[in-house]
């Protein structure tokens, strides 16, 4: 027992010796280095919280009436908030910005009451007035209609302007008109005649006042000079476009010596193409009694029917060529001595 326990006490003093005291040629166990320790992570830099700070406000516009009307702001005293023909909405008075009014006085339209009181005012744009007042507003408006159909225009047509010749007999008519003035009235000078080369020229000329009385249809008033005459009648009429695109027109003249004589003519433009257009034409002389000095007799005087295909190069420049049936009757053809009868017609059609 006591040689055992003294190889044991030598053991242990073995093991407990340092490293430099073993003999050489011992093999040492190996040590594991030591765990290399981890990098801490780097803190992040969180962003610093500014506290907000007030920002210059721009300047705040005038309060509008619908702004004021809905309670936001106050209207200025000079400008009310809403104008007398706005009831409320039901919109607005479900959020408290208005007072819905009864539902007799929003109605309008087909949704009033039935009864025999007199339709409402219809309810005019005006809004602008109430920013701006009606008096700054009335020189626009009137801008406004003047530069929308109140304008002055400025119109010449030659409607005929043609030669006819009858075999050294050869002849030429005309008959247009020009006029100044607006939608509704206007200034109109009217001219038409015939004649042939190497004799007496025979016409008229119109200064007339015109009225529109419709959208389609005008009168006219004034006096005609006859050329070649001493002739002067006072003139009434009325032309237009009647249905289906016929110009019509028709007029009575009574001359300074009490000489009644009347007047009627049509025509119609038939587009075969865009540029081609064949114009039938029609023309009636009535008296109401026998003007011998001017071979004239009572009842239908002469009638004129035509018809001239024209080319349009431009819109305001046409040539074209015709036929046209020209007679006389009863009296008149006695005292002319003229059969008439169809001639050609060679011309151009032109207005600006």
């Amino acid at each position: 027992m006591s040689v055992t326990l003294a190889l044991a006490l030598a053991a242990a003093q073995m093991q407990g010796m340092d490293h430099a005291g073993h003999m050489p040629g011992m093999t040492m166990p190996m040590h594991r280095p030591a765990a290399t320790p981890k990098p801490k992570p780097r803190a992040v830099k969180r962003p610093t919280r500014h506290r907000a700070t007030a920002m210059p406000m721009p300047e705040v516009a005038a309060c509008s009436p619908e702004h004021a009307a809905m309670g936001h702001c106050e209207a200025p005293a000079s400008i009310p908030a809403t104008g007398p023909s706005e009831p409320c909405p039901p919109e607005h008075a479900a959020m408290g910005h208005c007072t819905a009014a009864s539902r007799d006085a929003m109605a309008s339209g087909t949704a009033l009451p039935v009864g025999n009181a007199p339709a409402p005012a219809a309810p005019a744009p005006i809004y602008a007035d109430r920013v701006w007042g009606a008096g700054a507003m009335a020189p626009a408006r009137a801008r406004l209609r003047q530069e929308h159909g109140g304008m002055t225009f400025t119109q010449v047509m030659l409607n005929i302007a043609e030669l006819q010749p009858r075999g050294g007999r050869d002849g030429y008519r005309w008959d247009g008109a020009a006029w100044f003035g607006g939608d509704v009235d206007r200034l109109v000078v009217k001219s038409e005649g015939d004649g042939r080369f190497g004799t007496r020229t025979s016409g008229e000329v119109q200064a007339l006042y015109s009225r529109a009385i419709g959208p389609y249809f005008n009168v006219q008033g004034g006096v005609r000079q006859d050329i070649g005459a001493n002739r002067r009648y006072a003139v009434a009429g009325v032309e237009g476009l009647a249905p289906y695109w016929f110009d019509v027109e028709a007029t009575a003249f009574v001359s300074d010596h009490g000489d009644v004589l009347a007047r009627v003519e049509g025509y119609y433009d038939q587009r075969i193409t865009q540029r081609l257009i064949l114009q039938p034409r029609a023309e009636l002389n009535l008296s109401a009694q026998q003007v011998v000095q001017d071979r004239i007799g009572a009842g239908l005087v002469d009638a004129e029917l035509g018809v001239r295909l024209r080319y349009e190069l431009h819109r305001e420049f046409a040539p074209y060529v015709g036929v046209s049936w020209e007679r006389a009757f009863g009296a008149t053809r006695r005292l002319r001595g003229d059969d008439g009868g169809a001639v050609v017609a060679l011309g151009v059609r032109a207005w600006f």
